[in-house]
């Protein structure tokens, strides 16, 4: 199991900051190998389902994720978005989180517990120092609009 936290600073609003964290077509987009097509009519809402394909050719697998907690962030209040992770090889959750920074930056808080099926606990420090690379690489694309 690995467990991470990253946080990041935006020169963005918290809405602005939101809408781009919570684009789950775009985070296929920033990851690569990965393809995210979304199960669930929009807007997101509790409920949302969405499956994140990662992988070249007949070694892909997919990461199937149910949004359980959904609340955007309003003027004074920060916004907060749980993921479970429902898939049969990847297990866990990912929560976002984006409030108001300093200078009318967004301030985000993402963190993950991720848990991958018949992986050596041994390789639980390379899985958690791989998902902070991938994600915290992904987050920056994400605010930055790339």
């Amino acid at each position: 199991m690995a467990t991470f936290q990253l946080e990041r600073t935006a020169p963005l609003s918290p809405p602005e900051a939101w809408r781009r964290l919570t684009d789950w077509p775009r985070h296929g987009d920033v990851v690569p190998l990965t393809r995210v097509t979304v199960l669930t009519p929009g807007p997101t809402h509790e409920g949302t389902e969405f499956v994140a394909r990662s992988g070249i050719g007949p070694l892909t697998f997919d990461d199937r994720m149910e949004v359980t907690v959904w609340q955007p962030p309003g003027d004074d209040t920060p916004g907060r978005c749980r993921l479970e992770k429902r898939g049969r090889l990847m297990r866990g959750w990912a929560e976002i989180e984006v409030r108001p920074g300093p200078g009318g930056r967004a301030h985000v808080v993402w963190r993950e517990e991720l848990r991958v099926r018949m992986l050596p606990a041994f390789l639980d420090g390379t899985l958690e120092r791989a998902s902070r690379l991938v994600f915290g690489r992904a987050a920056n694309r994400l605010l930055r609009g790339r």
